[in-house]
């Protein structure tokens, strides 16, 4: 009965101990997150998973992203990516054919925007599905391209539109980019991680400063950089300045360097030179 008394006195003091070091570690990374407006860290993966050589091949091939990155993160990049295909279903519609290339392309888009947050899942997909062509949508009795509905963790893309965004590489036009970016902000309003807190915070204090600059909100209007839907609403406009930083960074860091900023460190996008 002594043994059991000790052994349970201390379990219960190893998990007081496990609490207090997790609480000091929280307050600790606020004060960095706060100071820095970055996590404390990002990638830690003690058995990091490979994608298999013909995913690989894909990327290299077809996903220019991947080749801008280093060794290193090119490694992180295949963990998330192995990660992402194993917690999505793929389904296809209208006959589409879910294949290696399908799954690698459309997680590449995910991963690479989510690279910067520590969690990359974004909770509100569960399921991916993916149409030959642009489909007929019920939500609104029209044709779409693609769309995203967080009441179903549902998005919904055209392929042959999704590929036209990466084979054009700079018209600031990318259906993956746009679609995965309205999942991203509205995943970000629902949790509390700390990069969906910096994404949140950040976009506040974007908005914040177009308010109060009414020369910078001209200059947006006057320059046409960003195309028009982009002032839709607020939720366009964070896909379509997503979309824009990732296709014309160093354009758009030259037009607009303080919403450029803003972008970056929503996302927290600290490599492949941007």
């Amino acid at each position: 009965m002594e043994l059991i008394s000790e052994i349970i006195l201390w379990t219960f003091l190893s998990v007081i101990c496990l609490m207090m070091i997790n609480y000091s570690f929280k307050m600790i990374e606020l004060g960095y997150v706060l100071k820095y407006r970055k996590p404390f860290y990002v990638h830690f993966y003690l058995f990091p998973k490979k994608l298999k050589d013909n995913q690989r091949r894909i990327l290299e091939n077809s996903f220019s992203f991947f080749n801008k990155l280093d060794p290193k993160h090119q490694g992180f990049f295949e963990h998330r990516i192995r990660l992402f295909i194993k917690d999505k279903v793929f389904i296809g519609r209208d006959g589409m054919v879910i294949d290696d290339e399908v799954k690698t392309l459309i997680s590449a888009t995910a991963v690479m925007l989510t690279f910067g947050f520590r969690d990359f899942y974004i909770g509100l997909i569960d399921k991916i599905l993916i149409y030959p062509e642009a489909f007929y949508s019920k939500t609104n009795t029209d044709y779409h391209k693609g769309e995203f509905n967080p009441k179903l963790k549902a998005l919904v893309i055209s392929w042959e539109d999704f590929k036209r965004g990466f084979d054009i590489a700079n018209d600031n036009l990318n259906l993956g980019v746009h679609e995965f970016a309205h999942a991203i902000h509205l995943n970000s309003m629902k949790e509390r991680d700390v990069s969906s807190t910096i994404f949140n915070d950040s976009f506040t204090e974007l908005t914040e400063l177009l308010s109060s600059n009414a020369v910078l909100r001209q200059e947006l209007l006057d320059s046409a950089y960003f195309r028009n839907y982009a002032y839709t609403n607020q939720y366009e406009f964070v896909a379509v300045i997503i979309e824009t930083f990732i296709e014309t960074p160093q354009e758009f860091k030259a037009q607009f360097p303080q919403i450029y900023a803003k972008t970056k460190q929503m996302l927290n996008f600290n490599f492949a030179n941007y």
